[in-house]
């Protein structure tokens, strides 16, 4: 594992049920492939796919994808936020405080005291929650250096400067002890991850039980014929524009992640098989995005038990 700055494992922060080098945390950073000198750039040896402009397009069924997917991230890190800004027609200014309000009725006002971003990216998320949160540590993690450089580069307010962390790390395999977080939450990352009901089980083991898992995703259109106007843009505008700024392969690759991503209530199903109890799902801007909201039950995450 890399951590970016190296994280005070003498800090009480850190208390909980196991050590950091007990049973999960040691033998995780071991399996962890951020763990290795230059971290998951060398996961994987074939090639992935490419579009006709060389840019990266990562390929489900490829066994590089995670490679490719970081590949991908570090090819677009520098004009990520501003493409989103203008592809979303600024609507994602409003996505996530809205999911945070979300947290915040699902918590019914309990505030989190640790928490935790996976697929933090530039750390808009991460920020907003430290904002939101005064007395909450935060941990932004990510598997792509250049996001995380541009995380590190924005200005952090004196207040939330000491509480906010960012560190190198791949969701399936978390380098922290279990039931560190209340509240671990992702934005517009599920869709990218290999094995979904693997790193949900390892989401809902770095949770403390009754924390509550966050995870805001593009989801279909709720109306009928707001749905096929969507797919219009999504799937023809968004890919064009993508290639007009040299970026063909990631924004080919953003609709085909969508028709990847289980349905509303196959997620539900996939977090109760994870070990949460309570699933509510809240969407947005006519579904065009859903915050998932989960409780994490009391019990031993099934898929917990039988990971190393």
């Amino acid at each position: 594992m890399e951590l970016i700055p190296v994280l005070n494992r003498a800090d009480p922060f850190w208390a909980g049920p196991s050590a950091p080098d007990g049973p999960h945390g040691a033998r995780r950073r071991a399996a962890n492939p951020l763990s290795s000198e230059g971290g998951c750039e060398g996961v994987g040896s074939a090639p992935g796919r490419s579009a006709p402009d060389d840019s990266p397009y990562p390929d489900r069924a490829l066994p590089s994808f995670e490679r490719d997917v970081q590949a991908m991230f570090t090819f677009i890190a520098e004009r990520y936020d501003n493409f989103d800004h203008v592809a979303s027609f600024g609507n994602d200014f409003l996505w996530r405080p809205r999911a945070i309000w979300d947290v915040h009725r699902f918590r019914a006002g309990t505030p989190p005291r640790r928490i935790l971003d996976i697929g933090c990216g530039t750390g808009d998320l991460s920020l907003l929650s430290a904002r939101y949160y005064p007395g909450a540590r935060v941990v932004g993690v990510d598997l792509t250096k250049a996001m995380l450089a541009r995380a590190r580069a924005r200005p952090v307010p004196p207040r939330d400067r000491a509480r906010v962390t960012w560190a190198r790390a791949t969701a399936l395999t978390l380098p922290f002890p279990s039931g560190t977080f209340d509240l671990v939450m992702s934005a517009f990352v599920v869709r990218n991850l290999p094995r979904l009901p693997d790193a949900l089980a390892e989401l809902r083991r770095v949770l403390a039980p009754g924390g509550t898992l966050l995870t805001l995703e593009i989801t279909e259109p709720t109306s009928a014929w707001f749905r096929r106007l969507f797919h219009a843009y999504f799937d023809t505008f968004v890919p064009w524009l993508g290639a007009a700024l040299g970026s063909a392969g990631p924004y080919r690759y953003l609709p085909e992640s969508l028709r990847n991503l289980p349905s509303r209530a196959q997620m539900v199903e996939l977090f109760r098989s994870a070990g949460f109890g309570r699933v509510e799902t809240h969407p947005q801007s006519l579904g065009i995005v859903t915050s998932f909201l989960a409780e994490a039950g009391y019990g031993v995450p099934p898929r917990a038990v039988k990971r190393p």
